[in-house]
């Protein structure tokens, strides 16, 4: 019965992982070097406008983000947040900096901070 008693908790953290394989999972579009700006709509889909082609990285997709997003600013824009794709990430341009994730349900993690000045930077570049 000790056994038993033991394989419980196995079996239970088994069942956990199985449901969490079933998650639906939101996946950006992986086109290789396209950078688009991500709009969810209405009805829950996602709506991608091709901003870049022939982008060689993350950092550059995030940059051409933050390009669009400050002339929107400027012409009496009022959304600071944006989303972005790259490459099979999401890009998400926050006042914060820029983070990126995998799937819409996954943790988003910091790619860039913002500098001082509002630039943004890798943060090991940042001096303490």
């Amino acid at each position: 019965m000790g056994l038993q008693m033991r394989a419980l908790p196995i079996l239970a953290l088994a069942a956990v992982l199985a449901l969490g394989a079933c998650a639906k999972r939101t996946l950006p579009r992986g086109d290789v070097g396209v950078c688009f700006h991500v709009v969810p709509q209405k009805d829950g889909t996602l709506r991608y406008n091709k901003l870049v082609q022939n982008v060689p990285n993350l950092e550059t997709c995030a940059a051409n983000l933050e390009a669009m997003r400050l002339r929107f600013l400027r012409m009496g824009g009022s959304n600071l947040d944006i989303m972005g794709a790259y490459q099979g990430n999401f890009i998400f341009i926050q006042k914060e900096g820029v983070f990126t994730a995998p799937s819409l349900e996954e943790h988003a993690y910091l790619a860039l901070v913002r500098t001082g000045d509002g630039r943004l930077a890798i943060p090991g570049a940042m001096p303490q």
